[in-house]
């Protein structure tokens, strides 16, 4: 039962450490360097961190 629940959770975190860490931690250096590029911070972060996650995901790597 665990091993179904945790299993495709275990598969996808390098995606969702990129959603829930590296994307927030973007958005905060960006404001703390006080970037401004027209579109919210978060927003950048989100594609970022996003981006680097899901091609991890489907690599198996991240770099």
């Amino acid at each position: 039962m665990i091993r179904a629940i945790l299993g495709p959770l275990m598969k996808n975190m390098p995606f969702l450490f990129g959603i829930g860490f590296l994307a927030p931690l973007i958005k905060e250096v960006l404001v703390l360097s006080h970037v401004s590029l027209g579109v919210p911070p978060l927003g950048i972060g989100l594609v970022i961190g996003g981006t680097w996650g899901a091609f991890a995901t489907w690599k198996g790597r991240w770099i």
